[in-house]
Protein backbone atom coordinates (compact mmCIF):
# COMPACT_ATOMS: atom_id res chain seq x y z
CA UNK A 1 0.00 0.00 0.00
CA UNK A 2 1.42 3.38 -0.96
CA UNK A 3 2.00 6.08 1.63
CA UNK A 4 -0.64 8.37 0.16
CA UNK A 5 -3.20 5.59 -0.09
CA UNK A 6 -2.64 4.76 3.57
CA UNK A 7 -2.86 8.47 4.46
CA UNK A 8 -6.19 8.75 2.60
CA UNK A 9 -7.43 5.69 4.46
CA UNK A 10 -6.47 7.21 7.80
CA UNK A 11 -8.10 10.51 6.82
CA UNK A 12 -11.30 8.64 5.89
CA UNK A 13 -11.27 6.78 9.21
CA UNK A 14 -10.84 10.06 11.09
CA UNK A 15 -13.67 11.75 9.18
CA UNK A 16 -15.81 8.63 9.65
CA UNK A 17 -15.39 8.78 13.44
CA UNK A 18 -16.09 12.50 13.49
CA UNK A 19 -19.22 12.13 11.34
CA UNK A 20 -20.43 8.97 13.12
CA UNK A 21 -20.17 10.75 16.48
CA UNK A 22 -22.34 13.64 15.31
CA UNK A 23 -19.54 16.00 14.25
CA UNK A 24 -18.94 16.90 17.88
CA UNK A 25 -15.16 17.16 17.80
CA UNK A 26 -14.17 20.62 16.65
CA UNK A 27 -10.48 19.72 16.79
CA UNK A 28 -10.01 16.67 14.65
CA UNK A 29 -6.27 16.54 15.31
CA UNK A 30 -6.87 14.50 18.47
CA UNK A 31 -9.14 12.10 16.58
CA UNK A 32 -6.49 11.80 13.83
CA UNK A 33 -3.76 11.12 16.42
CA UNK A 34 -5.88 8.35 17.90
CA UNK A 35 -6.50 6.82 14.45
CA UNK A 36 -2.77 6.97 13.62
CA UNK A 37 -1.89 5.44 16.99
CA UNK A 38 -4.33 2.56 16.54
CA UNK A 39 -3.86 1.78 12.84
CA UNK A 40 -0.43 3.09 11.78
CA UNK A 41 1.63 3.99 14.86
CA UNK A 42 4.96 4.29 13.04
CA UNK A 43 3.64 5.89 9.86
CA UNK A 44 4.84 9.37 8.91
CA UNK A 45 2.88 10.77 6.00
CA UNK A 46 4.44 14.23 6.40
CA UNK A 47 1.04 15.75 7.19
CA UNK A 48 -0.81 14.54 4.08
CA UNK A 49 -3.72 12.95 6.01
CA UNK A 50 -4.11 16.04 8.19
CA UNK A 51 -4.10 18.31 5.14
CA UNK A 52 -6.88 16.18 3.64
CA UNK A 53 -8.89 16.33 6.86
CA UNK A 54 -8.43 20.10 7.17
CA UNK A 55 -9.27 20.58 3.50
CA UNK A 56 -12.49 18.59 3.81
CA UNK A 57 -13.52 20.41 6.99
CA UNK A 58 -12.67 23.84 5.56
CA UNK A 59 -14.73 23.15 2.42
CA UNK A 60 -17.36 20.87 3.96
CA UNK A 61 -20.40 22.93 2.99
CA UNK A 62 -19.25 23.28 -0.62
CA UNK A 63 -18.25 19.61 -0.83
CA UNK A 64 -21.62 18.47 0.49
CA UNK A 65 -23.34 20.66 -2.12
CA UNK A 66 -21.47 18.79 -4.86
CA UNK A 67 -22.49 15.46 -3.38
CA UNK A 68 -26.12 16.54 -3.08
CA UNK A 69 -26.14 17.84 -6.66
CA UNK A 70 -24.53 14.77 -8.25
CA UNK A 71 -25.86 11.94 -6.05
CA UNK A 72 -29.41 12.83 -7.03
CA UNK A 73 -30.98 9.56 -5.90
CA UNK A 74 -29.51 9.77 -2.40
CA UNK A 75 -30.12 12.46 0.21
CA UNK A 76 -26.82 13.20 1.96
CA UNK A 77 -28.00 11.83 5.32
CA UNK A 78 -29.00 8.53 3.66
CA UNK A 79 -25.57 7.87 2.17
CA UNK A 80 -23.65 5.54 4.47
CA UNK A 81 -21.18 7.29 6.76
CA UNK A 82 -18.28 5.47 5.08
CA UNK A 83 -19.36 6.34 1.53
CA UNK A 84 -20.19 9.92 2.49
CA UNK A 85 -16.70 10.53 3.87
CA UNK A 86 -14.96 8.77 1.01
CA UNK A 87 -16.91 11.05 -1.32
CA UNK A 88 -15.94 14.08 0.73
CA UNK A 89 -12.25 13.27 0.36
CA UNK A 90 -12.71 12.50 -3.33
CA UNK A 91 -14.58 15.75 -3.99
CA UNK A 92 -12.01 17.72 -2.01
CA UNK A 93 -9.14 16.28 -4.05
CA UNK A 94 -11.05 16.59 -7.32
CA UNK A 95 -12.33 20.14 -6.91
CA UNK A 96 -10.20 21.93 -4.32
CA UNK A 97 -6.73 20.35 -4.43
CA UNK A 98 -5.00 21.25 -7.67
CA UNK A 99 -1.95 19.14 -6.77
CA UNK A 100 -3.85 15.85 -7.17
CA UNK A 101 -4.65 14.71 -10.72
CA UNK A 102 -8.36 14.10 -11.27
CA UNK A 103 -7.88 10.44 -12.21
CA UNK A 104 -5.87 9.83 -9.04
CA UNK A 105 -8.56 11.45 -6.86
CA UNK A 106 -11.29 9.33 -8.44
CA UNK A 107 -9.33 6.05 -8.50
CA UNK A 108 -8.15 6.40 -4.89
CA UNK A 109 -11.70 7.07 -3.70
CA UNK A 110 -12.98 4.03 -5.61
CA UNK A 111 -10.30 1.76 -4.12
CA UNK A 112 -11.01 2.96 -0.58
CA UNK A 113 -14.75 2.46 -1.18
CA UNK A 114 -14.13 -1.11 -2.38
CA UNK A 115 -12.10 -1.82 0.76
CA UNK A 116 -14.26 -0.15 3.41
CA UNK A 117 -17.71 0.26 1.87
CA UNK A 118 -20.46 -2.11 0.90
CA UNK A 119 -20.76 -4.31 -2.17
CA UNK A 120 -21.77 -1.43 -4.46
CA UNK A 121 -19.77 1.37 -2.83
CA UNK A 122 -17.06 1.40 -5.49
CA UNK A 123 -19.61 1.80 -8.28
CA UNK A 124 -21.51 4.44 -6.32
CA UNK A 125 -18.38 6.51 -5.60
CA UNK A 126 -17.25 6.11 -9.20
CA UNK A 127 -20.64 7.29 -10.47
CA UNK A 128 -20.81 10.36 -8.27
CA UNK A 129 -17.19 11.48 -8.76
CA UNK A 130 -17.38 10.68 -12.49
CA UNK A 131 -20.50 12.84 -12.79
CA UNK A 132 -18.80 15.69 -10.92
CA UNK A 133 -15.78 15.40 -13.20
CA UNK A 134 -17.95 15.34 -16.34
CA UNK A 135 -20.05 18.25 -15.07
CA UNK A 136 -17.03 20.47 -14.38
CA UNK A 137 -14.99 20.50 -17.59
CA UNK A 138 -12.46 23.00 -16.22
CA UNK A 139 -11.10 20.61 -13.56
CA UNK A 140 -8.35 19.07 -15.69
CA UNK A 141 -7.39 22.38 -17.27
CA UNK A 142 -7.11 24.05 -13.86
CA UNK A 143 -5.02 21.19 -12.45
CA UNK A 144 -2.67 21.20 -15.45
CA UNK A 145 -2.23 24.96 -15.18
CA UNK A 146 -1.45 24.64 -11.47
CA UNK A 147 1.11 21.88 -12.20
CA UNK A 148 2.83 24.07 -14.81
CA UNK A 149 2.98 26.95 -12.32
CA UNK A 150 4.58 24.67 -9.70
CA UNK A 151 7.12 23.42 -12.26
CA UNK A 152 7.98 26.99 -13.30
CA UNK A 153 8.50 28.02 -9.67
CA UNK A 154 10.70 24.96 -9.10
CA UNK A 155 12.76 25.82 -12.20
CA UNK A 156 13.14 29.43 -11.05
CA UNK A 157 14.31 28.37 -7.58
CA UNK A 158 16.99 26.16 -9.12
CA UNK A 159 18.47 29.03 -11.14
Amino acid sequence: MSNRHLARTLAMQTLFLWDFNGKKDKDLSMVAKEVFLNFAPNFDDHGFANSLIEGVINHLEEIDKYIIKYATEWPLNQITVVDRNILRIGVYELIFDDTIPARVAINEAIEIAKTFGGASSGKFVNGVLGAIYAGNKDIEERKEKSEKNRENKKDESIK
